[in-house]
């Protein structure tokens, strides 16, 4: 009977996150371009028209449409259930890991700030202030009952924040002094971002893990001639993914690092 409930929760946390990662999408649309994402009613971007409740169903819609809209057979951007999906997934794997707890309540809105922050560098090349900011403040507040306080006191907790920015900014802002336009100072908010989520150790292996896969997908495309060398390549996806994989698995990947060299 407790694993059907555990099941059914999980799958209450997918659906969750399915709608969740439509409010993302718009969040992701609306955001660059300044316009509200409360006022403005949903809308086909290709012709304006509004958009039925039946219209918006997470992934469903996208299936039941075949990836065009109702009114002018535009095609849907494929990002659209892309989000969902994945946003469904990644709530779904945070209450089968963590349950109805505490830490789950953080960590659910971070892994959405940071799919947001994946899809507005990817598609525009920013890493917005309007996102960056609250969520430094949320972060900090909530410090000590998210991942970096479990198990320590608050005061353990706020210390291990601090050098989790120190490292998780310093780090990139070293970066963005020396690479001289390579490096944006976005990037540089959200590794104080991450730190501030995760904390030192995390932030470690989030960002070694951001550079290794960044340096490989930049020397594939150059290799493919799909980008220049001084073509600018955005860096915030691969901060925001491993960021991802840092918050779940941060200290396991550095125990196993440790392990190698002992």
């Amino acid at each position: 009977m407790q694993e059907t409930a555990s099941t059914a929760l999980v799958a209450l946390a997918g659906l969750v996150g399915l709608a969740v990662g439509s409010f993302l999408n718009v969040c992701s649309d609306r955001l660059p371009r300044g316009q509200s994402i409360v006022v403005v009613p949903s809308h086909c971007d290709s012709c304006g028209h509004p958009l039925a409740p039946w219209d918006l169903a997470p992934l469903a819609s996208f299936l039941w449409l075949r990836g065009r809209c109702r009114y002018c057979r535009a095609h849907i951007p494929r990002r659209i259930p892309l989000v969902e999906l994945a946003t469904g997934i990644l709530f779904a794997f945070v209450i089968f890991r963590y349950g109805i707890t505490t830490q789950a309540g953080v960590l659910l809105p971070f892994v959405g700030v940071l799919v947001v922050v994946f899809v507005v560098d990817l598609e525009h090349s920013l890493i917005l202030n309007k996102v960056i900011y609250p969520s430094m403040a949320v972060a900090l507040v909530v410090a000590p009952w998210g991942p970096v306080g479990h198990g320590l006191s608050i005061q353990s907790a706020y210390l291990e924040v601090l050098k989790g920015v120190l490292v998780g900014g310093g780090a990139p802002f070293i970066i963005y002094l020396l690479a001289r336009g390579g490096f944006g100072a976005g990037d540089v908010k959200l590794g104080s971002l991450l730190g501030l989520m995760m904390g030192f150790i995390p932030v470690i292996v989030t960002l070694q893990l951001s550079f290794l896969v960044g340096g490989m997908v930049a020397a594939t495309l150059m290799v493919l001639r799909i980008r220049r060398r001084k073509d600018p390549i955005p860096f915030g996806p691969f901060l925001a993914g491993a960021g991802v994989v840092g918050l779940f698995w941060g200290h396991t990947i550095f125990q196993w690092y440790q392990g190698l060299f002992n």
